[in-house]
């Protein structure tokens, strides 16, 4: 019999969402470092805990670390 709660299969595939959306944007925005843009992932990531609706986040977090991302490039080209 497996330990899992009933919400561990949902925690799993949103962390595997978590984990693909990171995998887009270091394809998106190859000259920044793997390492942080899984920073900056875990760290969006962290700002759900607790929400509600969980069907989202990935998607969510994604939008964000893009904008973080893309406002960090325009900042170093200034």
């Amino acid at each position: 019999m497996s330990d899992q709660q009933p919400g561990d299969h949902v925690a799993d595939e949103e962390n595997i969402a978590v984990e693909h959306a990171a995998d887009r944007l270091a394809e998106r925005f190859p000259q920044v470092d793997r390492d942080h843009i899984e920073e900056l992932v875990d760290e969006e990531h962290d700002t759900f805990e607790g929400a509600p609706v969980r069907d989202f986040v990935p998607v969510l977090v994604e939008h964000d670390v893009k904008q973080k991302l893309a406002e960090e490039l325009s900042d170093d080209r200034t």
